[in-house]
C-alpha cells in the first residue's frame, strides 16, 4: 500500500501507515459510526434489518505479550489454546450483514495486572467483563445510537448466560438464543411450587420451590418425550447445492435456571429444537422470546439467520486480513479491526449496486413477427 500511495517515499509512507494503525489517537467508535451511516442504507435497500447477531472470533497466538492473549477456547482451532478473542455485534437482513461493534475480551489475569496493561496501552476505564457483559454493553450502545430494534441472535456460548438473556429482555428486545441440551426448563403443564405458607413467625417466605415430585427437566429430556407427530419438516433457505431442510418442533416452556432464587416463575417462551432425519437424537436447541403466535417456519428462519456472522468472519479474515495484525497493543488491535470492517462495508456497498442475476439490466428484445428458428419446418 505504501508503494502505491507514495512510490518515491515507500519507507517513510510505510512508517506513517504503521503509525496510523498502531499509535494514532483516533476513535474506533466514531469511524464505525460513519461506516454504519454509509453502509446501512445500501443494505436496507434490500429490506429492513431483521436481526442483531452476537458472536466472537479468536486469533491464535504463539507468544504471551499480545494484548489479551491467554489460554482459552479458540473457535478457529476448535479447542483450548493460546489466543485473543474479540466480541462483536452485527446487524443483518436477508441480503447482507455488517459488524457495528467490536471489542477485545480482556481476561481477568490481564485486567488485574497493571504492568501488562501499561505495556499494551489498555485504557484505564477498561475493566474485566465477561464476554456476555461486553455483548450486552454493545447492544445498549446500539440502542442509544438510535439503531432500529430487532431480534438478537446468539449461539449457545452466549445463550446459556441467563443474565444476558434477562438483560436483553429488560431492554425491550426479543432474542433467539442457542442453548445446551442440559438447559433446564419447565414443560407445559408444570411449574415450580409457590412459596411456603407463612407460619406467623419471622419474615414471610417469598421464594418459589421445587422438590423430587415437581422439578424441571432438561431440554433433551423434553425433546425425547415429544410424540412423532409434533415434529415438522421445515425448509429455511437455499444452500449452495440444495434447499436446507430439517425437522423441528417448538414448545412453550419456562426457563428454570436457578429460579428457586426468584419470587415468581419466569415467563413462558419458545424452546425450539432441531432433530435432523437420520440422527440418533436432537442436535440443536434454542430459547426464544418471539411472540407466542409466531409460525414455526419464521422461528426457524430467524434462528438460522445467524449463519451470516460465520460468513462475515470468513470474509473478514480470509479476504481482508482481520487476523493479520501482528502488533501487541490495545489501540492497534482495535484500529486494525475498524479499518478492516470499513473495507468490508465498502465491499457491501459495491455489491449492493450490482443487480441480481434474476433481474438483468437489459430486457430481452421481443421476437419479430414471423420469426422462424433456424432448422424448423416451414409452416403449412
Amino acid at each position: 500500500m505504501a508503494a502505491r500511495v507514495a512510490p518515491a517515499q515507500v519507507q517513510a509512507k510505510h512508517q506513517s501507515l504503521h503509525h496510523l494503525v498502531a499509535k494514532a489517537d483516533w476513535s474506533d467508535e466514531a469511524v464505525l459510526r460513519v461506516v454504519r451511516q454509509q453502509v446501512l442504507p445500501a443494505i436496507e435497500r434490500h429490506g429492513a434489518i431483521r436481526a442483531w447477531i452476537i458472536d466472537d472470533t479468536a486469533f491464535p497466538k504463539k507468544g504471551t505479550h499480545s494484548v489479551g492473549v491467554a489460554r482459552q477456547y479458540c473457535g478457529q482451532l476448535g479447542k483450548q489454546d493460546n489466543c485473543q478473542v474479540a466480541v462483536s455485534l452485527s446487524v443483518t437482513n436477508d441480503h447482507a450483514s455488517l459488524p457495528i461493534a467490536y471489542r477485545l475480551y480482556l481476561p481477568q489475569a490481564w485486567a488485574n495486572d497493571p504492568d501488562r496493561r501499561r505495556g499494551a496501552g489498555v485504557p484505564d476505564d477498561v475493566t474485566f467483563q465477561t464476554k456476555p457483559q461486553i455483548a450486552l454493553g454493545q447492544i445498549k450502545s446500539a440502542l442509544q445510537a438510535g439503531m432500529s430494534a430487532a431480534a438478537v441472535l446468539m449461539d449457545a456460548g452466549y445463550g446459556v448466560d441467563t443474565g444476558l438473556r434477562d438483560g436483553i429482555t429488560e431492554l425491550g428486545l426479543c432474542y433467539v438464543a442457542g442453548i445446551q441440551s442440559s438447559t433446564s426448563v419447565w414443560v407445559p403443564g408444570t411449574a415450580p411450587k409457590p412459596p411456603k405458607r407463612w407460619s406467623g413467625n419471622g419474615r414471610p417466605p417469598k421464594l418459589i420451590r421445587r422438590d423430587a415430585a415437581r422439578k424441571p427437566v432438561s431440554a433433551k429430556e423434553l425433546a425425547l418425550s415429544l410424540p412423532k407427530q409434533q415434529w415438522h419438516r421445515v425448509t429455511w433457505r437455499e444452500g449452495s447445492n440444495t434447499k436446507l431442510t430439517s425437522r423441528f418442533t417448538a414448545v412453550r416452556v419456562r426457563p428454570a435456571h436457578r429460579d428457586y432464587n426468584r419470587t415468581s416463575p419466569r415467563p413462558e417462551e419458545w424452546c425450539l429444537i432441531e432433530w435432523p432425519k437420520g440422527e440418533a437424537e436432537p442436535t440443536k436447541y434454542w430459547l426464544s422470546t418471539l411472540p407466542a403466535d409466531v409460525p414455526l417456519r419464521d422461528l426457524v428462519d430467524l434462528a438460522k439467520l445467524r449463519w451470516r456472522i460465520e460468513r462475515d468472519y470468513q470474509e473478514l479474515k480470509q479476504e481482508l486480513g482481520l487476523g493479520h495484525y501482528e502488533g501487541r497493543g490495545w489501540r492497534g488491535f482495535h484500529h486494525h479491526a475498524t479499518l478492516t470492517i470499513a473495507a468490508y462495508g465498502f465491499l457491501i456497498t459495491e455489491r449492493s449496486a450490482i443487480p441480481p442475476s434474476a433481474a438483468p439490466i437489459f430486457k430481452t428484445p421481443a421476437l419479430p413477427h414471423g420469426y422462424r428458428p433456424r432448422g424448423s419446418p416451414y409452416p403449412t
